[in-house]
């Protein structure tokens, strides 16, 4: 048995995701920068506002304009990933324009932020198997739905990846509390959050993430990353080549890896490259 751990050994991970690419994700970066908090923001590249635009008073579902979202997440340290291009029903679409719906978002995405987009968010939480498949053929590697698992196990599917939560959920701060009492949980675990940012400003109740973010951030035994930073790390790990028996191992990736060959076992690391026996 391999049991996975975190960079440094760490047996938890939090991960936030939010979607749509508006106004108030500043506040909401300002807020999780303050608690080492890591997000991933899910935009629609064919959707920001025109510059010079004037949202109607009390409008709060307010879009940023592609010079203010560059602005935003570019070198934030947060992640961009994929939401669509319009934000479509994709079911609803013929194959090809949901092709197009998922392929032209990521290459704009790229384009204007000068990153490598592999991770996504379903709009309106809604997909196939279809969907999924085109997602996997378009390189995204992994897609985030809307149904919470009120769990913190590491997801198996990455591509119909289920958070842990809604912020607005009655009992997030229980999930929270239940997340940090698990100390000697014998797996790896992860807290998945999502939302949109206007929410806050909609049910003016931003007291709900800062209190979140004071209560999870800054935690000693707890790796902060975006979502393609768990993603990635979690496939690597599965990389990992084993002999016959298990007892020898080969990290064939480019980055140094955590595990325990058991619970009775102390935590090992295996750098990129090298072979170790145990």
């Amino acid at each position: 048995m391999l049991i996975l751990r975190y960079p440094g050994g760490l047996k938890k991970a939090v991960t936030l995701s939010y979607d749509d690419g508006v106004e108030q994700d500043a506040r909401l970066m300002d807020i999780l920068d303050r608690h080492g908090l890591k997000a991933t923001f899910n935009l629609n590249s064919g959707c920001w506002t025109e510059e010079g635009h004037v949202f109607p008073e009390g409008f709060v579902q307010r879009r940023l304009t592609l010079k203010a979202a560059q602005a935003l997440y570019t070198h934030s340290g947060h992640e961009v990933a994929s939401h669509t291009l319009t934000h479509p029903y994709l079911t609803q679409l013929p194959p090809a324009m949901a092709g197009a719906e998922i392929a032209q978002d990521r290459l704009n995405l790229e384009r204007q932020f000068g990153v490598l987009v592999r991770g996504a968010a379903y709009p309106f939480g809604v997909y196939s198997d279809a969907i999924v498949e085109t997602l996997r053929a378009n390189g995204i590697v992994y897609c985030r739905t809307v149904e919470s698992s009120h769990g913190f196990a590491i997801p198996s599917d990455w591509l119909r990846l289920r958070p842990t939560c809604h912020h607005a959920d009655p009992a997030l701060m229980e999930l929270c509390e239940q997340f940090l009492d698990r100390p000697s949980a014998k797996y790896s675990e992860l807290f998945y959050l999502w939302g949109h940012a206007y929410e806050f400003e909609d049910k003016n109740n931003w007291e709900v993430i800062e209190r979140f973010a004071a209560f999870m951030g800054h935690r000693e035994g707890i790796w902060y990353a975006t979502n393609i930073g768990i993603c990635d790390y979690v496939l690597d790990f599965q990389r990992l080549i084993l002999s016959a028996d298990g007892r020898t191992l080969v990290n064939p990736t480019a980055r140094t890896l955590w595990l325990q060959p058991d619970v009775d076992y102390e935590v090992l690391s295996i750098a990129p490259g090298e072979t170790v026996h145990i």
